[in-house]
């Protein structure tokens, strides 16, 4: 289970037709500009975890999937075929889909699902983006095993604006469930209490040493001294922020969701759910004759159960040729193993510390263009609320005998049956969506203090509607309503710059004379406070119907969910193009 380049045995190669070798990421050697091709065969596969073997849902029967690979200005055709009985379909994680909407991939927002026995070309083109993203599956919650890299490397002869790597290693977290995930849901919504929690965390699908039955079942980094390594973590968890570190090791930041920052040093990181974050790990300048894990637990915030346990790898240095001749004397079980030493599980100091130490690079090559105007202000109230009992259901597990739910200004989505971007394309939004999504809560209260006794949500299908190239501001405001907690808000279609974050209540008249405009972290996925807000600013440049939603899955299940529909504008290249012919039917 040992790695030591970006390939390893995590992530085994997908089916390509284009040439291209992915063994060695620095030893890519195709020009830019050029069309790759990879087939998801959705099947099927046996895999056995903590001594429990399921059959789960897979990309090519690979658990975590195949990683994809190309470099900026690259055309992606990739084709889904379905071969299970559930219906599927793949979101590219942060991939802008400049004026291919019918890409992106969330189940009838932009495509209605793939059905049994059917297949879709997702066909894109990566346009001024470089770095770390993902991919995974946008329906229910099968992403719990649907979920894999997405690496787009600079353009040929651009180099990083860092030191050249010597290696770059993906790092994915995700989530090992004894149970039927699509069960676990499927319970939760039908009692509306909480749903069950995960039994492990995984590092590129191993739990590691500290869960029963799975020393054998660790990820292992092999590394030489003297060395600098990219590695590139994404958070494909279902519900939970993670912290991690690597014992003796300190990191240096250097990306996020795909977006250049300035470099800074951490012995710990914090990424939600949605979230990447690129680091350059400099190894010890000798053999260390130790070995040291590298761990991530959870940070918890909200009030209900999750999953408290922590997923390990070992971080183990390679004999060099100066220290093969003690390796006969040394075996690397018996050197020293040190742990990392993690912040407390709700230490949002930490937290708030860590966020606000991220900022754009903002250098000539790579700016930070931070809307200066403001053409359109929203206010978002974000968090949990409930629905009465299901009169067929008079046993109701969410507060005082309610169902759970979970709104944006107390609205929770409710998802139509027809995909939204169709509905628009073709003019036949009646009776699907209403573009009357409110600008700011309809009843106004104290959103981190005590909570009003009526905690009840409305529920529907609205968007928000955008002229093209409106410059958009957005705050997110957590509330109190069954507790306060943070939420990672994930915008499909566009990146954002969080200009200003804090506690509380967000006050119009005093917290933006204190927004960064100069240079604010760039991303697309932001972790909204527990009991504070956020505040983005983007530009809506990109035509389409675009989700919002909290990358916490269960929140989501929820209704924690919305969308932004933006027009077309008057060029050519300002417009949606049509939908492919081989877009999933309804």
């Amino acid at each position: 289970m040992g790695v030591a380049l970006i390939s390893s045995p995590a992530f085994p190669s997908v089916f390509l037709f284009s040439l291209i070798t992915l063994c060695f990421i620095p030893e890519l050697t195709l020009a830019a500009g050029i069309t790759r091709h990879y087939k998801f065969d959705i099947k099927l596969q046996n895999v056995t975890r903590l001594c429990h073997t399921k059959s789960i849902i897979t990309v090519n029967g690979q658990f975590p999937g195949p990683r994809i690979v190309a470099r900026e200005g690259d055309r992606l055709l990739i084709q889904v075929v379905n071969h299970v009985q559930k219906n599927i379909s793949i979101h590219w994680h942060g991939i802008r889909q400049l004026q291919t909407g019918w890409a992106d991939g969330p189940a009838y927002v932009t495509q209605c699902p793939i059905q049994t026995g059917h297949s879709y070309v997702y066909n894109f083109t990566i346009v001024g983006q470089r770095g770390t993203l993902f991919w995974h599956a946008h329906i229910s919650w099968l992403r719990s095993t649907i979920y894999g890299p997405l690496i787009i490397l600079p353009k040929r002869g651009v180099p990083y604006p860092f030191t050249k790597p010597y290696n770059e290693v993906p790092i994915i977290f995700g989530e090992w469930w004894n149970a039927d995930p699509e069960a676990v849901i499927t319970q939760a919504l039908q009692t509306g209490g909480g749903p069950n929690v995960s039994d492990a965390y995984t590092i590129n699908g191993l739990p590691g040493p500290l869960y029963n039955c799975s020393a054998k079942d660790t990820f292992k980094l092999k590394v030489k001294p003297r060395k600098t390594y990219l590695l590139r973590f994404i958070n494909a968890a279902l519900n939970d922020e993670l912290f991690f570190s690597i014992a003796n090791h300190t990191l240096t930041v250097v990306e996020a969701d795909a977006l250049y920052v300035k470099p800074f040093e951490t012995n710990t990181l914090l990424i939600a759910p949605g979230q990447t974050t690129n680091v350059l790990l400099k190894t010890k300048p000798n053999f260390p004759n130790a070995t040291f894990f590298m761990t991530a637990r959870p940070y918890v915030t909200g009030l209900g159960t999750f999953d408290n346990s922590t997923v390990a790898g070992i971080l183990e240095y390679e004999f060099s040729s100066k220290t093969k001749g003690l390796s006969s004397n040394i075996s690397i079980k018996k050197l020293p193993l040190f742990k990392p030493v993690l912040p407390p599980l709700n230490d949002t100091s930490f937290a708030t510390n860590f966020s606000n130490k991220l900022r754009s690079l903002a250098s000539a090559q790579f700016p930070a263009n931070v809307p200066q105007k403001v053409d359109k202000r929203f206010f978002f109230t974000i968090g949990l609320g409930t629905n009465p009992c299901d009169q067929n259901n008079q046993t109701c597990q969410g507060p005082n005998g309610t169902m759970f739910a979970a709104s944006i200004n107390n609205i929770s989505f409710a998802v139509p049956t027809t995909a939204l971007l169709q509905a628009h394309f073709f003019g036949q939004s009646n009776g699907v969506y209403n573009p009357n999504f409110p600008i700011s809560p309809l009843t106004s209260f104290n959103y981190t203090g005590n909570p009003p006794n009526n905690t009840m949500v409305s529920n529907g299908t609205k968007l928000v509607v955008l002229p093209f190239n409106t410059s958009v501001e957005l705050v997110m405001q957590d509330t109190s309503i069954l507790g306060a907690e943070s939420h990672p808000l994930h915008l499909h279609g566009f990146n954002f710059f969080v200009v200003g974050q804090g506690f509380g209540n967000f006050d119009q008249n005093k917290d933006p004379a204190n927004f960064n405009l100069v240079d604010p972290v760039e991303r697309n996925t932001v972790g909204v406070p527990s009991g504070g807000w956020a505040a983005i600013r983007f530009l809506a440049d990109n035509p389409g119907v675009w989700f919002m939603h909290c990358h916490l899955e269960i929140h989501t299940s929820w209704g924690l969910k919305m969308a932004w529909l933006v027009l077309d504008g008057k060029l050519p290249n300002q417009k949606l193009l049509p939908p492919p012919a081989d877009l999933p039917k309804c």
